[in-house]
């Protein structure tokens, strides 16, 4: 068996444990989408009258997206908190000295990562659409949606995995989630960053979730992405190349 195989395989069977335990505490699923839940709830029923996109459609169509992303910057915390157990368990200590390879053990968290994020998007999207949300968006507007959400969750759940591996107490391990949390906020994802103020709406229209939003919103209602799209991969594969190659020199420093 070659080294890719022999890593492929090991990452499939890490996999399958890491998905085992969310299953058998499916709350982390449900816990992760009540936040989303809730401001989708607060917005379109209390806040969301009274916010004039200029969009012309509904204004729970303008915010899912940003809603989409809150949900999974939600969830990556739990990948971090996961990290961290294994780490205080000892479980990586064990698993080195056994014949697996090493990149397997944090692809198998992030892979695990990515399924259970999708799931409560699901969620969260089965509750916009009982409250309204409608899109005439075809089968290669909701892959392309899909595609960017999965990218973005493991871009993020990178992140999630230097955390992880540095943190000193569960706290921290989950801590560096609620900037990326509230990000979204200072974005397009609730209102448009022409009504904001002149440094804060610079700083709305060229941080990465504004590109993103806008890609995901635009897909949704079937017009066009224009440049977008290219602005939002850009980003997610920077800070996804960024953080992958920070997590293995974390993890080579921890090794040694």
């Amino acid at each position: 068996m070659t080294a890719a195989a022999h890593a492929l395989a090991d990452t499939r069977i890490l996999t399958g444990r890491s998905l085992k335990h969310i299953l058998r505490s499916p709350d982390t699923i449900i816990t992760t989408a009540i936040t989303p839940i809730a401001l989708l709830l607060l917005f379109v029923f209390v806040l969301g009258g009274a916010i004039d996109t200029g969009s012309g459609g509904s204004y729970i169509a303008y915010m899912l997206p940003g809603i989409l992303l809150i949900t999974i910057a939600s969830g990556i915390a739990y990948t971090a908190y996961r990290l961290f157990m294994d780490k205080q368990g000892g479980v990586f200590e064990r698993l080195r000295s056994m014949p697996i390879a090493r990149s397997s053990v944090l692809w198998a968290h992030v892979l695990t990562s990515v399924v259970a994020n999708l799931a409560s998007v699901a969620v969260v999207l089965a509750v916009a659409l009982l409250l309204g949300f409608r899109s005439g968006a075809g089968i290669g507007a909701w892959l392309a949606v899909a595609g960017i959400l999965a990218l973005f969750t493991l871009a993020l759940t990178w992140v999630a995995v230097i955390a992880g591996l540095t943190a000193g107490s569960v706290e921290g391990a989950s801590a560096f989630s609620y900037p990326l949390i509230f990000l979204p906020f200072i974005s397009s994802a609730f209102v448009p960053t022409q009504s904001m103020p002149g440094p804060v709406a610079w700083f709305a229209e060229h941080q990465p979730v504004t590109a993103i939003v806008d890609t995901i919103r635009a897909l949704l209602s079937r017009q066009s992405v224009g440049g977008d799209i290219w602005v939002a991969l850009a980003w997610m594969v920077g800070v996804l190349v960024l953080a992958w190659i920070g997590a293995a020199a974390v993890q080579r420093r921890a090794a040694r």
